[in-house]
């Protein structure tokens, strides 16, 4: 293994999606759409409950910076892949390679967290309502808001150092359309044992953990909600918590599948589309999930903006 041609790489080249030339302006316009309704989507839901004082609750103070990172984590990645689309040029510089890995992982991870906040706010929202307000306090939610902050971006400095050590050789084309970190692995030339067993003891910590959390969080929902059989109470509670485990199906899905549960018969394709799923298609329907089928968001939508229309009406 060492003893190839140990060249130093000064950049990569991204190999995109496994798109053919002729349907190459087509697939263009369906990811600047997409990538343009998940910027409006979510700058929609951070100006509504920035202006909604109705929002100003612990749900929704974690639901904006749900929405921050969604922005940012497709923005890492997304313009690089338009802009590739359209240039004969799919290069990236080496130290754009590892910012570009170290903000995926930061954005993500916080995602991670962020998802495990909401779901212990619905726990004790519908598990505990008369003791809500005493329970989630601002101090509670600004800890919970910090730590999340904290660990991610230590989470995301640990990987990206390690990934920094490593020597890369003469092969650097990248089968993906962004700086993946299993990728990387693959073109080192150098012994990645740490950092497979890095990602492998982390991933734990960072995604089983929080998802078996959340599922907890959901299971005592589920059987808080059945002691009380009422129509009306379970109609309420899946209602509250549909959305969210909307989310965190996706989320979770594709990213333990990928990277927690690699399959030696998956194709780069099918590694791609997976990637896709959580890295492009969950930031765009946050903002269709949590504001369409939310009644708040809703009523915050017609107070923000026809408000605004109608200063003189008495």
């Amino acid at each position: 293994m060492m003893g190839r041609n140990q060249t130093i790489v000064s950049e990569f080249l991204l190999l995109g999606l496994p798109i053919k030339s002729e349907h190459q302006n087509l697939f263009y316009a369906l990811f600047l759409a997409v990538y343009v309704t998940t910027v409006l989507g979510n700058l929609l839901i951070l100006v509504l409950i920035c202006l909604d004082p109705h929002l100003h609750t612990p749900m929704y103070l974690f639901l904006s910076n749900l929405s921050f990172s969604d922005l940012c984590f497709s923005s890492v990645t997304m313009p690089k892949l338009l802009q590739n689309m359209q240039s004969q040029d799919p290069s990236i510089p080496y130290a754009g390679c590892l910012t570009q890995m170290y903000f995926l992982l930061f954005f993500g991870d916080l995602e991670s967290f962020l998802l495990v906040a909401m779901a212990y706010d619905r726990y004790v929202a519908i598990c505990f309502p008369l003791h809500y307000t005493a329970i989630m306090g601002p101090r509670l939610c600004l800890s919970l808001l910090v730590l999340s902050w904290v660990l991610t971006m230590f989470h995301a400095m640990l990987h990206t150092l390690l990934m920094a050590s490593l020597h890369f050789c003469e092969d650097n084309v990248i089968a993906h359309f962004f700086c993946d970190m299993s990728a990387l692995l693959k073109l080192s030339c150098s012994d990645t044992r740490v950092n497979e067993l890095v990602i492998f003891i982390m991933g734990g910590l960072i995604l089983v953990i929080p998802f078996l959390l959340i599922i907890t969080s959901y299971a005592r929902i589920v059987s808080s909600t059945l002691k009380v059989p009422s129509a009306r109470g379970i109609r309420k509670a899946f209602s509250t918590c549909g959305s969210h485990l909307t989310v965190v199906s996706l989320f979770y899905g594709t990213v333990i599948g990928l990277y927690l549960c690699p399959s030696a018969n998956n194709s780069t394709v099918k590694e791609t589309v997976m990637a896709m799923m959580y890295n492009v298609v969950t930031p765009m329907l946050n903002p269709f999930i949590y504001s369409l089928r939310n009644r708040d968001m809703k009523g915050a939508l017609g107070r923000v903006f026809w408000r605004k229309k109608t200063p003189f009406s008495l």
